[in-house]
């Protein structure tokens, strides 16, 4: 007992000397210690660059990397400006120009500007597809886009409103861009800005924002399948009194779950079901409610579609995670009238095909055409969530396109496979399997999925698609 007391005293002791010392450190700390600071440069270029190192233009996948230059002959009420030589839509080097310029060190702070300002004119009337700031290939944490902008032939002021400046403390990304010819019939063009740099007009009054579009959306979801709040659209009125609208990441707005039980929701809008219910995702901008909201139907816990066991030797593969797939040019393809869109998603590893807003579909395979001649059926496995429709009626269309391997061109044939109510139940992966009764089908090149007979089927799951001997 006696040993006890002095080991405690000692304790004692040891912890007040702790103390003592934590103290001292905590109040030497607080007189030396100084916040970390970055610049707050507004100009980015004007003649030249500023203060954006040495490494600082990186291309989109897809454009043309030397779209960009240095115009030592033009320039708005200057000797130098930006060029972007936007290329040819059948150009090799790329189809488009866009890509980001982005701080090469530390970011900057821009809390005490409220825009984006340029000045800008092209080789001809053009309208540009995306113009913005804030993507640095990172977290892209606070990019801020204006889309469809019309430049004529003259100089123009740009200015692109900063939703939130408090935020931007150490920002990298100074400016994006992405131009095509769809309104040039695929010619090229060239677009100049001059004068890039950040300002406080203190003109432009925040309207309003939404998520989703402005919609109020539902999903039916499992638990772990994360998705995205989308469509985030702010509005501001401009000094010229025009209301310009502003695409803008999910971190400038706060989010809320009505249930967190059932699913969170980040500060990036990323949701996560985590359990059965229901949840709505609301979020608000500058303290006001946005318009739109998310409304989550989590199911539980999600059942993958059964295993194939069938030997990778007798199996060409359109899409499964259990056999090596053959080259697939599109599992979305779309023509004419369709509405369909994709919001595939992953599982614990398994990859799963969900069509939504659903009419037709078509799945290509034209890179090579496909050679089914050894096959002698079809699989398909299929999941509606929900209910299914009490007018379903599926159609599944195999199109061979003969030996010249073109659609419509002359020497296509068909097999069609119908699927009525009663091969599918709700909630549950049912199979659809089907003779190949195709004559020739060794030039396999388009599968079609479609709604018949006016069936109302708006979504749905696809896995494990395969022909097998």
């Amino acid at each position: 007992m006696k040993n006890r007391k002095i080991n405690y005293l000692v304790k004692s002791l040891l912890l007040g000397l702790v103390l003592v010392t934590s103290f001292n450190c905590e109040r030497e700390l607080s007189d030396d210690a100084r916040l970390a600071t970055y610049a707050k440069t507004a100009e980015i270029f004007t003649d030249s660059f500023v203060g954006m190192g040495s490494n600082f233009y990186f291309p989109y996948s897809g454009s043309k990397p030397t779209a960009w230059s240095v115009d030592e002959t033009e320039g708005y009420n200057s000797n130098a400006s930006l060029r972007f030589d936007v290329p040819n839509s059948n150009d090799p080097e790329g189809t488009y120009a866009g890509a980001i310029f982005r701080i090469d060190g530390a970011g900057r702070d821009l809390t005490d500007y409220d825009a984006l300002t340029f000045y800008i004119k092209a080789s001809q009337g053009v309208t540009i597809g995306e113009l913005g700031f804030g993507e640095d290939f990172e977290q892209n944490t606070y990019m801020a886009t204006i889309t469809n902008v019309s430049v004529g032939t003259n100089w123009t002021k740009v200015i692109i409103p900063i939703p939130d400046a408090s935020k931007l403390l150490q920002e990298r990304g100074m400016f994006r861009y992405a131009a095509g010819t769809q309104g040039t019939n695929g010619f090229g063009y060239t677009i100049w800005v001059d004068d890039l740099k950040f300002e406080k007009l203190g003109t432009i009054v925040p309207l309003n924002a939404s998520i989703m579009n402005g919609a109020n959306v539902t999903r039916d979801t499992f638990v772990g399948l994360e998705s995205a709040v989308n469509g985030i659209i702010t509005s501001f009125n401009m000094p010229n009194g025009v209301n310009q609208s502003v695409t803008i990441s999910p971190s400038y707005l706060n989010f809320n779950s009505s249930n967190s039980s059932v699913a969170t929701v980040n500060e990036a809008g990323i949701v996560t079901p985590i359990a059965a219910g229901t949840a709505v995702i609301t979020a608000t901008f500058n303290g006001q409610p946005t318009a739109g909201s998310l409304t989550l139907n989590c199911q539980g816990v999600f059942a993958n579609a059964p295993i194939p066991t069938r030997n990778q030797a007798n199996v060409l593969s359109v899409f499964s995670d259990t056999y090596n797939n053959v080259p697939v040019t599109y599992y979305n393809g779309f023509w004419g009238g369709s509405t369909t869109g994709s919001a595939d998603f992953s599982v614990n590893g398994n990859n799963v095909l969900n069509y939504t807003t659903f009419n037709y579909v078509g799945i290509a395979l034209t890179n090579p055409t496909l050679n089914t001649s050894n096959m002698t059926n079809v699989h398909f496995n299929m999941y509606i969530p929900g209910n299914v429709p009490p007018n379903f009626s599926f159609l599944i269309s195999i199109e061979d396109w003969g030996p010249n391997q073109v659609d419509n061109g002359g020497d296509d044939t068909r097999q069609q496979i119908f699927v009525n109510a009663s091969q599918v139940q709700p909630n549950t992966w049912v199979t659809i399997e089907a003779p190949l009764t195709l004559i020739n089908r060794n030039n396999i090149g388009l599968i079609i999925l479609e709604n018949i007979n006016g069936s109302s089927l708006t979504n749905f799951y696809m896995d494990n698609i395969y022909f097998y001997n």
